[in-house]
This record gives C-alpha cells, sequence and structure tokens, in this order.
C-alpha cells in the first residue's frame, strides 16, 4: 500500500489533487464519520435522480412513441448495459476520483436534467418527417439511454474510492454501505417520479429540476467535503462547469410553459383551443373555431375528428343495439360520442359508461364543443359515468346484466389497454352479458394491422364468444382515431376495424326501428363484412394476461 504524500510508483494516474495518490486519506474539513455520512447521503440522492431519468425516458417514450412494454425494455436494457460499460470506464479515473466524480455530475445532471425537453423537441418538430428523421425520437432514446446509463454506471467505482479514502475499511463492508444508500435512494426516486414530480411539475419541468438538484449535491460533496484535494485549476474548472450547468438547466424551466406550447403547436397545429392533463393522460381539443371541426386527441394520438367521427361511432354501435338493448355498457367512451349514438335508440333505459379517466368525461360534459358534439349525452339521466379498473368492476357486477357492450377502446396495439383485449377480460364480459347479449368491439384497422385484428377475433372465440368481422372506411385519409398523431396520421390508414360478437356469431344488420344512421347503410354494412371477411388470417392463437399477442 502506498503511504500518504509518498511518490506515486510509475504508471500511476495523476492526481488533480496535488500530492496525494489514489489510495491517500482525503483531507477533509470534517470528521471522518461526517464525511463518511454524507458520501452515503450523496450516493442516496444521485441514485434518487439516475432513476428519475430511468423512469422521465420510459414514461416520454411511451407517449411520444407508444407500445409502453417495447420502450421499457429498450431504456432499460440499454442503460444497464451501458451502465457497465460507465463502470469499466470509471477504472481509469480512480485516481482522479473527486474531480472525477464532480465532472461526471455535472454532465449526468446536464444531459438526465434535459433529455426529456430535448426528445419532445425533435419529435414535435421533426417526427412528422419522413426519411431517418422519422425514426429520430426513437434513435434519440437511445443515445440518452447510453449516455446517462454510461455516467451512472460510472459513478459507482468513483463512489467507492472516495468512501474508502474518508475512512478505510473491509471492501465487502463498503460495497454493502454504498450499495445500501444506492437501493434506498433508487426507491424515493421511484416513488417521487409518479406521485410528486409527474403530478406537480410535469415530465419537462420535473427532469429540469432533477437535474438541478443532481448538479447542486454532486458540487457540493466535490466542492465541500474533497476540495482540499483538488487544485486551484480544478476547483475553479468545477464551479464554473456547475455554475454553467446549472444556469441551462434553470433557462429551460423558466422557458419550459413557453417551450411545451410551441412543441404542442408544432405537433398539432396552431388550432390548440383545451390543453390539459388529467390524472390519466393529456387530453387536447383542437378546432371547433372558424369553422373548423373538432378533433380530441388522448396521450398525441388521434381519438376523434369531428369532420369524420360519426362514421366511426355509428358503425361501431348501431349493429350491436340490433336486438334487446335496454341495459347497455361502454367501455371507454369517455368523449360521450359512443353514448349519443345508444340514446338514439328507443328502448334503451340505462347506459352504463365505464371509463378509466374522469377528467376526459369531465372535459365531455363542460367544453362547449365537445358537449355539442356528443350531444349533451353526460347530462341525459340515463347515463351513469362508472370510473375505476374494468377488471375489476366486472367481477362484483352480476351475471347476465347487460343486453349490449360496446367496447371503445383504441386498438391494442397502440395502448396501454391491452388487457382488456385478454382471453380473461372477454371471459368477463360473456358472463355479464345476457344470454342473446352482443359484444361490440373496436378492433383496429384491418388493412394495417390485419394480424393484430384477427388475433382479437381468435381471442373472443377462445373466450366462448364468436365474432363476426366488418370495417368501415373513412372519409378522410388518415383520419381513423388511436393510429398516430397529427402529423403522423397523413400516413395512417382510413379505415376502421369491428367484430360483433355474442354467443352465437351474429350478422351485422341495422335495427329497422331505430332512427336511421347519418352514414351507415345496410349494403353498405354488408360489403363492409365480406372485405374485412376477405382479409382473415386462420390459425391464429388467442391473446391472455400472461402471453399477450398484440
Amino acid at each position: 500500500m502506498i503511504e500518504p504524500h509518498a511518490p506515486a510508483p510509475p504508471g500511476s494516474p495523476p492526481s488533480w489533487g496535488g500530492p496525494c495518490g489514489p489510495e491517500a486519506p482525503a483531507r477533509l474539513p470534517v470528521r471522518p464519520a461526517v464525511g463518511r455520512f454524507l458520501v452515503l447521503a450523496g450516493v442516496f440522492v444521485c441514485a434518487a435522480c439516475g432513476l428519475v431519468y430511468e423512469l422521465e425516458l420510459v414514461a416520454l417514450a411511451s407517449y411520444l412513441i407508444g407500445d409502453s412494454v417495447t420502450q421499457a425494455s429498450v431504456v432499460l436494457s440499454v442503460m444497464v448495459f451501458a451502465m457497465g460499460l460507465g463502470s469499466l470506464a470509471a477504472k481509469r479515473l480512480r485516481g482522479l476520483a473527486a474531480a472525477g466524480f464532480g465532472a461526471l455530475e455535472a454532465a449526468l445532471a446536464l444531459v438526465g436534467g434535459s433529455s426529456a425537453m430535448l426528445l419532445y423537441a425533435v419529435f414535435a418538430w421533426t417526427g412528422g418527417w419522413g426519411g431517418l428523421w422519422a425514426d429520430g425520437p426513437r434513435i434519440l432514446l437511445v443515445a440518452f439511454s447510453l449516455a446517462i446509463g454510461v455516467l451512472i454506471g460510472a459513478e459507482v467505482p468513483l463512489l467507492m474510492e472516495l468512501i474508502q479514502r474518508v475512512r478505510r475499511q473491509d471492501p465487502g463492508g463498503a460495497v454493502a454501505d454504498l450499495f445500501a444508500a444506492d437501493y434506498v435512494g433508487a426507491l424515493v426516486g421511484g416513488l417521487a417520479f409518479p406521485f410528486v414530480l409527474l403530478p406537480f411539475l410535469g415530465q419537462l419541468t420535473g427532469a429540469l429540476l432533477t437535474g438541478t438538484v443532481n448538479a447542486v449535491v454532486g458540487a457540493a460533496l466535490v466542492l465541500g467535503l474533497f476540495r482540499r484535494d483538488l487544485t486551484r485549476r480544478a476547483r475553479w474548472l468545477l464551479l464554473t462547469a456547475n455554475a454553467v450547468v446549472l444556469a441551462l438547466l434553470a433557462t429551460a424551466t423558466v422557458l419550459a410553459d413557453d417551450f411545451e406550447r410551441a412543441a404542442r403547436h408544432a405537433v398539432y397545429g396552431q388550432d390548440v383551443r383545451v390543453a390539459v392533463r388529467t390524472d390519466v393522460q393529456e387530453v387536447v381539443l383542437t378546432g371547433d373555431t372558424d369553422g373548423r371541426p373538432l378533433d380530441l386527441f388522448l396521450d398525441g394520438r388521434l381519438r376523434v375528428r369531428g369532420s369524420d367521427e360519426r362514421r366511426y361511432h355509428e358503425a361501431l354501435v348501431h349493429p350491436a343495439m340490433s336486438g334487446p338493448h335496454t341495459r347497455v355498457l361502454i367501455l371507454g367512451g369517455g368523449d360521450g360520442l359512443a353514448a349519443r349514438e345508444v340514446l338514439r335508440h328507443p328502448g334503451t333505459d340505462r347506459v352504463d359508461l365505464l371509463e378509466a379517466d374522469p377528467g376526459l368525461a369531465r372535459l365531455a360534459r363542460h367544453d362547449p364543443g365537445l358537449s355539442a358534439l356528443n350531444e349533451h349525452a353526460f347530462g341525459d339521466a340515463r347515463v351513469h359515468l362508472l370510473t375505476g379498473d374494468a377488471f375489476h368492476r366486472l367481477r362484483s357486477t352480476p351475471s347476465a346484466t347487460y343486453d349490449v357492450v360496446i367496447s371503445d377502446l383504441p386498438d391494442p396495439g397502440l395502448t396501454a389497454s391491452t388487457k382488456l383485449y385478454s382471453q380473461e377480460f372477454y371471459g368477463l364480459l360473456r358472463r355479464v352479458l345476457a344470454p342473446d347479449g352482443r359484444l361490440a368491439v373496436h378492433a383496429g384497422p384491418v388493412p394495417a394491422r390485419p394480424r393484430a385484428f384477427w388475433t382479437v377475433d381468435a381471442t373472443l372465440r377462445a373466450a366462448g364468444l364468436p365474432a363476426t368481422a366488418y370495417r368501415v372506411a373513412a372519409r378522410h385519409p388518415g383520419s381513423a382515431p388511436g393510429t398516430g398523431r397529427a402529423a403522423a396520421d397523413l400516413r395512417a390508414p382510413g379505415s376502421w376495424g369491428f367484430l360483433l360478437a355474442a354467443r352465437t356469431a351474429p350478422a351485422p344488420r341495422l335495427d329497422p326501428a331505430a332512427p336511421r344512421p347519418h352514414t351507415l347503410t345496410p349494403d353498405a354494412l354488408a360489403r363492409d363484412a365480406r372485405a374485412a371477411a376477405r382479409t382473415r388470417i386462420a390459425g391464429l392463437p388467442p391473446s391472455t394476461l400472461p402471453h399477450p399477442r398484440y
């Protein structure tokens, strides 16, 4: 072992702290016990910040790109791999542990804190372009995962060196202390993100604040506790770097609201009328002024296009209402448009609307444009809004409660509600349906995603609900709800696919006693059924909770 202040052997890395070698004890301004506590407190905070960066990337990528399972897998696997690279790279910095850790935290604060804003900017201003830019958000997601992973991975060897220089102890005990603080910090960061940062600050400001905390703690630890081990030049460089990082993060925080408005206009156009973040999702309304039709976006995906929504909702609702329809359950449909079509049918006594986002239903009730579009469906005494988990609600629902169930959900390939397209869920729906009841399911565009569509059909059949398929073309190309954002919708398929299921496969038809639909005719419905049947893919397995296949 090298004695304190002894010359380092040939080949040893130089130290910014003057004569102290990599194993020399640090010259602390406090007692070793206090110094050790401060290092572990720094580990705790840095670990919390690191996990927040991970969760920010996963959440924002799921929102911007879709398919939360894939995005989480990409972020976490790339980041863990990069942490290994960072740990290996940090071996060369052990002789510069204090200065290296300070520089590392400044870089991590800047990269992690700005990651959400930059990822959103690339999506907003390049997401609709062709070529390489169409994959810009995915490329940047991987780049940020790599960079943040390398920086987080490099923390551990440097912190291990610092804690050993505060007070020598056996390696096993040092590792145990270090990882205990790291894991507890990760717990706090993991809980703070969904319960504090996301609901109160949002994704952009939450990431910027996390970066600020990261920079302050890293600089305070190095410049306060280990300042005597740094040369004057090293102290000034670290101080300047952290001042620049904090200035950039503070500027971005001040401009975050203006940036978000500009990015929202880049995504949705200039006629954004309402943009709110509910407890579940972001809800944006555009149009409904100067003669422009109202469009509804949920988490950035077009769900209602006012100029074409009747074709979708009439095709979803009217075939299922041909038969007994005294009691109706609507899954989703918080915009009230499916309820509007159900209420047009005489003999409907009760409509239960099971919506996961009560904030959307409140907007549909009170917003003048949206409530006019749904013809004030939520003001009808027959409509009862239910909230909560659909699985839990249906488990407590008595058998044979409903004559009709309408599943007005995004198609399974693009939503976190994939479990509501599972065999287990359809089994619950079969139980709550009356013996002659019917279930209508929006299953996504048939031409664009035929495998996902016919997997829904196979899943219904496995649950004892054989179905008949039909599809309806949109009037405007790219207006299918749930298929993407405004810019991407120009390339989206202009059709919707539906499945009408019952204990015996029903033929889609219209109720002659009901008011005539605006866009749907019996002949067109029969042609749509034949067109959908020609796309059938046979032999697909059903999708289940433990084995989702969408």
